[in-house]
């Protein structure tokens, strides 16, 4: 099933002015999924912004070197302790992302792979234009495949934020 995912988007991921969304999370984990349920959320939204693409990315981990390279714009979505009440969202500007890590030790559930992966993306050459991590702090990280009331009621606003993220970098271009 990952695999036919990602030979899907590798089809469907067009030009590299693009914005990636790229979801992350496993959906098999409460409210880890969450980056997925937002990417998804956004793929049948009756209101769509030309050029972004919304990936789910779930756990794909490396395998996502190639759609990640392709995109001059990147806003990874995911669970992130940002030390808020569940449901809360933050975004972080790339620095932002280095300064919370540097002081936390982590932002995003799957950060060992997300940083992994952002490295093994700029030792081939890789330099996005901008990058940014959209956190939505969870509640339970267990077993479960449904997302706490909290963060499912945070799934509207983040939605909304990644719309108004991509409106804003689209109008600094």
């Amino acid at each position: 099933m990952a695999a036919q995912r990602l030979a899907f988007h590798k089809r469907m991921f067009p030009a590299p002015t693009s914005v990636l969304v790229l979801g992350l999370g496993n959906t098999l984990l409460a409210d880890d999924g969450v980056g997925v349920h937002i990417v998804r959320r956004l793929a049948v939204q009756p209101v769509k912004l030309a050029g972004l693409h919304p990936v789910d990315g779930g756990t794909l981990g490396f395998r996502l070197l190639d759609i990640l390279t392709r995109a001059r714009d990147v806003l990874l979505v995911d669970a992130a302790d940002i030390g808020s009440i569940p449901g809360s969202i933050r975004l972080f500007d790339e620095e932002q992302v280095r300064s919370h890590m540097a002081k936390t030790g982590r932002v995003s559930a799957h950060e060992a792979g997300l940083i992994d992966l952002l490295t093994l993306a700029r030792l081939d050459g890789w330099k996005p234009a901008r990058l940014a991590l959209l956190g939505i702090q969870p509640l339970l990280v267990d077993w479960g495949v449904r997302l706490s009331p909290q963060v499912a009621d945070a799934i509207p606003a983040a939605c909304q934020e990644v719309l108004r993220t991509v409106r804003d970098w689209r109008w600094a271009t």
